[in-house]
C-alpha cells in the first residue's frame, strides 16, 4: 500500500504534541519510541518494512524532542532483544551500558534504522526507563517505561494503517491511609 509521508508525519506531529503536553516530561527526560512501517503501510509486522517510512517519523518525533529538550529511545524489534538506538550523551546521562550491534532494516526495524542515522553520536543500549512513550503499530514498548504508565489516549488512534497507543509515567504512591502525597 502506498502511503503519504507528509500526511504520516502530521499524524504523527498531531498525537506527540498531545503526548508532550499531557507527559509533562522535563528537559533531559526520555520519550520512547516503538513502531512497525509495516503496520503503518497496512501490511503485517515485519513483512513490509520501509525506509522512507521510518526515516518520516522519526524525522518527526525527533525534531519535537529536540524542540522540547527531551532525548529520544527508539525500540528496535525483537530480532536486536528490543535494544534501544540513543544519543550516547543520553547512555552517558543515564548511565547506560552501550551494545554491539547496527540496526538494520530486517534486524531492528525502519525506525530503529533511521534513528540511528538521524543520530549525532548513535549507540545502542540494552534497557531504559522512559517517562512516556508512544508504540505504534503495537510493537510492545511496555519493558522500556517506568513504573507505574498511565495510557494515554490520542486524539488520532491510527498512523496510517497501525494502530496507536501512547503511555505516560508517574510516580508510585507508597504509604497508606496516613501518607501524603505530591501533586503529580
Amino acid at each position: 500500500m502506498d502511503v503519504n509521508l507528509a500526511e504520516i508525519q502530521e499524524q504523527v506531529r498531531q498525537n506527540l504534541q498531545v503526548l508532550l503536553a499531557e507527559s509533562r516530561l522535563a528537559a533531559g527526560d526520555v520519550l520512547l519510541l516503538g513502531g512497525s512501517s509495516s503496520e503503518i503501510r497496512g501490511e503485517t509486522l515485519g513483512q513490509g518494512s520501509s525506509a522512507e517510512i521510518g526515516e518520516a517519523v522519526v524525522a518527526e518525533v525527533l525534531a519535537q524532542c529536540r524542540e522540547a529538550g527531551v532525548y529520544l529511545a527508539v525500540q528496535c524489534c525483537e530480532h536486536l532483544n528490543r535494544a534501544l538506538v540513543v544519543e550516547k550523551s543520553l547512555a552517558k546521562e543515564y548511565g547506560l551500558r552501550p551494545v554491539n550491534a547496527l540496526p538494520q532494516l530486517n534486524a531492528g526495524g525502519s525506525f530503529a534504522v533511521a534513528a540511528w542515522g538521524q543520530a549525532e553520536e548513535p549507540c545502542l543500549v540494552e534497557n531504559i526507563q522512559a517517562g512516556a512513550g508512544i508504540d505504534i503499530g503495537d510493537v510492545l514498548i511496555g519493558m522500556h517505561l517506568r513504573p507505574v504508565a498511565v495510557p494515554l489516549r490520542l486524539p488520532l488512534r491510527e498512523i496510517g494503517q497501525a494502530h496507536v497507543t501512547a503511555a505516560c509515567t508517574r510516580m508510585k504512591y507508597i504509604g497508606g491511609g496516613r501518607a501524603a502525597y505530591q501533586v503529580d
